[in-house]
């Protein structure tokens, strides 16, 4: 039953006949758009190490949501740049933090997008480090009890989803805690729960001023050669309470998202990393590749893999070329 009887180019003959036998598909609803916001006002100014991304001040940042949403984009994913740091980074639960003044904003303009909320201290300590230093190393317990302070500050200012990124041993089960037992049982939480010490981060340190002042991250990242250690980090974190769990990154380490996905029944988010994006987008500067295409074509790799969502850089770019 082989060739000529076979020929399995009859199904890839036209575009229409292409489109029907597609076995992965790319929707605007799986993109998740990242966004920084700093402290200020009437700032919208371009972040010299990524490509078409931009800082925002908070009363900025209504248009641009107001942009994403009209996109069809469902959810943004926020990141805050604070006026001042402290060896704590106190202001990551202020009242009046970026963050939570972006989250206002944004609910008062486009109350139908998702807010998730990137919930880590790095951006907000003097050290850089995501968690309280003490004896010149992290203390995993007291960091947790400060992600809850942050993660219930987000949740009072409106946010819908709340992402820890800090890699801290159960700083899932603090959160889901601190969110209960003050009445957000319904704000969810989408976990960072195999976030790799990736060379890949690069870019986005420089957009939120977050690189660490000494040493490096490698003793709560996880190390990029461990596979089965990935799973056991995502199954604790859905055991204490995760609703939705991430890879990161995400084209590095798609074995990963596949073996989670396989492994278990939850959604899956992979986070298409500024590395990965500003790799993509020197090259086509270049002249050396197709920027749609390749950007098409990395994320539908990551749809493959077995993720539900994909957070990435380029979601206002894709979601104009899947409605095209």
């Amino acid at each position: 039953m082989g060739f000529p009887k076979i020929r399995m180019r009859r199904l890839r003959s036209t575009d229409s006949m292409r489109r029907l036998v597609r076995e992965t598909s790319l929707s605007v609803d799986d993109l998740v758009y990242p966004l920084f916001v700093r402290a200020g006002e009437g700032i919208k100014e371009p972040i010299k190490s990524m490509s078409d991304c931009f800082h925002f001040s908070p009363d900025m940042i209504g248009d641009e949501a107001a942009e994403v949403a009209s996109l069809g984009i469902p959810a943004v994913l926020l990141f805050g740049l604070p006026e001042s740091k402290d060896e704590q980074g106190s202001e990551a639960w202020a009242e009046d933090g970026v963050v939570q003044q972006s989250i206002r904003e944004i609910k008062k303009r486009t109350p139908e997008l998702l807010v998730i909320t990137d919930t880590c201290l790095c951006a907000y300590t003097e050290h850089g480090h995501c968690g309280v230093i003490k004896d010149g190393k992290i203390d995993n317990d007291a960091t947790c009890e400060l992600l809850a302070k942050m993660a219930l500050s987000h949740a009072q200012a409106g946010a819908d989803i709340i992402a820890p990124s800090d890699m801290m041993d159960g700083r899932v089960r603090y959160i889901r805690e601190c969110l209960e037992e003050n009445g957000f049982c319904e704000v969810a939480i989408m976990s960072y729960a195999a976030k790799f010490a990736s060379a890949f981060y690069g870019p986005f340190r420089d957009a939120a001023e977050s690189a660490p002042s000494f040493g490096d991250r490698r003793s709560y990242q996880m190390d990029p050669a461990n596979a089965e250690q990935a799973m056991r980090e995502i199954a604790l974190d859905i055991e204490e309470g995760a609703d939705i769990v991430m890879v990161k990154p995400a084209l590095s380490f798609l074995d990963i998202i596949y073996r989670a996905k396989q492994r278990f029944n939850c959604p899956m988010a992979a986070y298409n990393v500024s590395g990965e994006y500003m790799m993509l987008n020197k090259a086509a500067d270049a002249g050396l590749l197709d920027r749609d295409a390749a950007t098409l074509e990395v994320l539908y790799s990551m749809k493959r893999a077995g993720a539900d969502i994909v957070i990435t850089y380029s979601a206002k770019v894709v979601a104009g070329l899947l409605k095209g």
